[in-house]
């Protein structure tokens, strides 16, 4: 008897929600496949995606290693192995992707998606990270002129930029790391990814931003409320906008916001239906846009806000007490230079001032003792006394700053858009922030990026950002079939859940294996449990697992 057996475990899933989006077809569409392609650009593309979800530490560069063991044929197609999978393969991949544009491509492949799963966002939120990159690569001078494989002819009519891998800014605290930038607009229904762009590793966000959205909007033909961070709130971008509907966070950092924060009255305060938080509303033209300022306070972040401060106010008090003790100890020849120092002091407290300056004359004798009555002082100095107290004015005002901030937005009707909704669509600002702890994780693959041209670097940034899609369409279509059908499936806790994490879900799905008995081919350790969720995801993902 003869019997062959691979590991087949989740990847059936990643790969149902692969197909249902149509990703291999819509790439090799696009991208061609000539007669001498024994694996297509698409399902190389399927085959990092795969890779980058399985959750396991494997190197980009030993790629065919990841699916030894696996059922490659099953999952890629027929007569694809593992050993096809290469870095020859990788690299043409890769570069062929580049070739044709790698925002086109992505932008293709989110608008099929929308459609299929019928996303319906009311909100689409923008926002960055830096990926940091191992290794050395290609300085601007070695890429003039560069040329990809011209064999490739994909009807590009201008070569897509290159970007600066270089040091800037790092999110994740590696200075010593080169990186570039990501910037990513997730959909309010779920958080999938639907464009994503690749930047120098010293850019600015306040630079991009306005032009990520306005580009984004002329692409996608729908209207939506655009959410981004305070990297958003400028004078510039707020007028490059327009009329696009947009809601931000102030910087308080603005002479105006500093204002309003603490200067608002209590009392004009409102209960807000988010617990913990109320709000006061205001109006504001900042760079000549009218726009709503609403300002949130938080009553959670207001008890954390107010015990940081009074931790500084007490460092202050302690520094204010060292400097006056050193002023004190300090000669002056004069009283008058003594006095403006001592008045000069608090120019730089920012909790105390200033309540009493007094300068001493102090005699010095040549002999120590008591001087005789007709003896002179061989020199006289001035000494400084200060005394200082708390500014219980600012400190007050800092008081009333505590646990507030400022959205912004230029949706003026609040029956559009209520102060409850506005905080709601901010709070989806997560979505981005999720994705960006997703593609860092070290489980997943681009902890370490290893490939060797930016080029190369972009394309697969790019891949990243579809592993991101399919993991979250996959999370998003399953939770809605739990409630849809009133349905759960118990959580790491063994407590009923209709929001599973799809990580939970892949865990579970582990020791699933393709047996070929006698030319059958059949599924062993599917439980109940694992008949449900396969047939809340569809028959694209049950067809990976025999059932449909």
């Amino acid at each position: 008897m003869s019997v062959q057996v691979k590991n087949l475990d989740h990847l059936g899933i990643v790969a149902g929600i692969i197909d249902q989006i149509g990703i291999v077809d819509i790439i090799d569409e696009h991208l061609g496949r000539s007669s001498q392609q024994k694996v297509s650009t698409g399902q190389a593309v399927k085959a990092f995606i795969l890779n980058g979800l399985g959750f396991v530490s494997a190197p980009l560069y030993l790629y065919a290693g990841f699916f030894e063991g696996k059922a490659t044929e099953h999952l890629l197609g027929s007569k694809i192995t593992a050993e096809m999978l290469n870095d020859d393969l990788l690299g043409r991949s890769l570069d062929r992707l580049f070739k044709f544009g790698i925002g086109r491509i992505f932008s293709l492949i989110a608008m099929k998606a929308f459609e299929c799963f019928a996303l319906q966002p009311k909100s689409y939120h923008l926002d960055s990270t830096s990926i940091a990159v191992h290794g050395e690569y290609a300085s601007d001078a070695d890429m003039e002129g560069e040329e990809l494989d011209q064999s490739d002819s994909l009807g590009v009519e201008d070569a897509p930029q290159i970007i600066r891998i270089t040091h800037g800014y790092s999110r994740d605290h590696r200075p010593d790391l080169k990186q570039f930038m990501i910037d990513m607009i997730c959909s309010g229904d779920g958080g999938i990814p639907l464009a994503i762009n690749l930047g120098n590793g010293n850019q600015n966000d306040q630079t991009v931003f306005a032009q990520r959205i306005v580009a984004f909007r002329q692409q996608w033909d729908f209207e939506g409320l655009f959410v981004a961070d305070s990297a958003l709130y400028s004078a510039e971008n707020l007028k490059r906008l327009g009329s696009l509907q947009w809601l931000t966070r102030v910087p308080l950092t603005l002479k105006s916001a500093q204002q309003a924060v603490s200067e608002v009255s209590p009392d004009t305060f409102q209960a807000c239906k988010h617990e913990g938080y109320r709000y006061a509303t205001l109006c504001s033209d900042y760079a000549q846009v009218q726009q709503r300022w609403v300002i949130f306070e938080s009553e959670k972040s207001r008890a954390s806000d107010l015990k940081a401060l009074e931790k500084r106010v007490r460092k202050a008090d302690a520094e204010v007490s060292r400097q006056i003790k050193q002023l004190a100890q300090q000669e002056f020849e004069c009283h008058d230079d003594a006095l403006k120092q001592g008045q000069q002091l608090g120019k730089n407290w920012r909790f105390h001032r200033i309540e009493s300056v007094e300068v001493e004359m102090k005699e010095h004798y040549g002999k120590r003792g008591r001087p005789k009555p007709e003896e002179q002082p061989q020199r006289v100095t001035y000494h400084v006394k200060v005394k200082s107290v708390i500014d219980e004015d600012v400190v007050a005002r800092e008081q009333r700053k505590a646990g507030r901030f400022i959205l912004a937005t230029n949706v003026l009707d609040e029956q559009k858009l209520s102060a409850d909704e506005l905080l709601s669509r901010y709070k989806e600002q997560q979505y981005p922030e999720r994705g960006w702890r997703f593609l860092k994780d070290p489980l997943f693959f681009t902890s370490s990026i290893f490939l060797k041209t930016p080029r190369r670097i972009m394309a697969l940034a790019m891949v990243m950002g579809l592993s991101l899609m399919v993991y979250t369409l996959a999370e998003r279509q399953l939770r809605q079939a739990l409630q849809a059908s009133e349905q759960t499936v118990p959580s790491q806790t063994k407590k009923p859940t209709q929001k599973p994490t799809l990580r939970w879900i892949f865990q579970c799905f582990q020791s699933i294996h393709v047996l070929w008995l006698e030319g059958r081919k059949l599924v062993s350790n599917l439980t109940d449990f694992h008949l449900q969720v396969l047939k809340l995801l569809g028959s694209h993902c049950q067809k990976y697992y025999c059932l449909s």
